[in-house]
C-alpha cells in the first residue's frame, strides 16, 4: 500500500485519536475531540494551511469559516494557533443553523465576509452538505470560498457518483483547493505499518464498499 510520506503533525493526530476511540471506521468522532486531541488538530490544520499557502495551493484570503456545528470550535482554534504559533492573523465567522430575527441577527455570525477571501474548515466530508451550504451562506452575503480543508478525506463517491472532492472543487472553482489534513488511504497506511489488522480490515471494507476510485 503506498502512500506519500506521513507529517510528523498526521503520526501525532493518528496516535491520539486512537487512544481516545475517536478513529473509527475512517472517521473522527469529534465529541471525543477536547482538551489536548483539540489542540493537536488546530495545529494539525494549521500546519496543512500554511503549507498550502506557501506551495500557493490556496491564495491568500481574510475569513476563516466554521460551519455550524462541529466546524466552529475547530476553525476558532485554528485562527488562534494561526496567530500564535505562525504570527497570520485572520478574522472568524461561523454559520447559524438558522436565521436570528433579533440581537445580533441573520445566519452568519463573527467577522464579515463581504467582498472577502474565504477558507472553510469542516471534519469530515461525506456528500459535502455541510460545505456546500456554507458557500452558499458566504456567496449571499458576498464572500468568495477560496478553498476548504477537511480534517478527514474519506475519498468517497459524491452525490454525482465521482468525487465528492472533485464536486465542491467545481463549486468553487478551484480544482485542488479542497484539502485535507488525512486522506483514508494515509490512515490506512498508518494502521497497516502498525500492525493494526482488525481495524484496517474493517477500514478496508468501508472504503471498498463507499470510496471513489478514479
Amino acid at each position: 500500500m503506498s502512500a506519500d510520506a506521513i507529517h510528523t503533525y498526521q503520526i501525532e493526530l493518528l496516535i491520539q485519536a486512537e487512544q481516545v476511540g475517536a478513529l473509527k471506521f475512517g472517521q473522527f468522532t469529534l465529541k471525543s475531540g477536547r482538551g489536548k486531541i483539540l489542540d493537536t488538530i488546530a495545529n494539525a490544520y494549521a500546519a496543512t494551511i500554511v503549507d498550502a499557502l506557501d506551495a500557493h495551493v490556496v491564495p491568500p484570503f481574510d475569513v476563516i469559516f466554521g460551519p455550524a456545528y462541529k466546524g466552529i470550535s475547530l476553525a476558532a482554534c485554528t485562527t488562534l494557533v494561526l496567530s500564535a504559533k505562525y504570527d497570520r492573523s485572520y478574522g472568524f465567522a461561523y454559520d447559524r443553523k438558522e436565521a436570528k430575527a433579533h440581537g445580533e441577527g441573520g445566519k452568519l455570525v463573527g467577522a464579515s465576509v463581504q467582498g472577502k477571501k474565504v477558507l472553510i474548515l469542516d471534519d469530515v466530508m461525506t456528500a459535502g452538505t455541510a460545505v456546500r451550504l456554507a458557500i452558499q451562506s458566504i456567496q449571499a452575503e458576498g464572500g468568495e470560498v477560496v478553498g476548504v480543508v477537511q480534517l478527514l478525506d474519506r475519498q468517497e463517491r459524491g452525490r454525482e457518483g465521482g468525487s465528492t472532492v472533485e464536486e465542491v472543487e467545481g463549486i468553487i472553482r478551484g480544482k485542488g483547493r479542497v484539502l485535507s489534513v488525512l486522506k483514508m488511504r494515509t490512515v490506512m497506511t498508518w494502521l497497516e505499518e502498525n500492525g493494526k489488522s482488525d481495524v484496517l480490515s474493517r477500514m478496508q471494507a468501508y472504503w471498498d464498499t463507499y470510496g471513489w476510485k478514479a
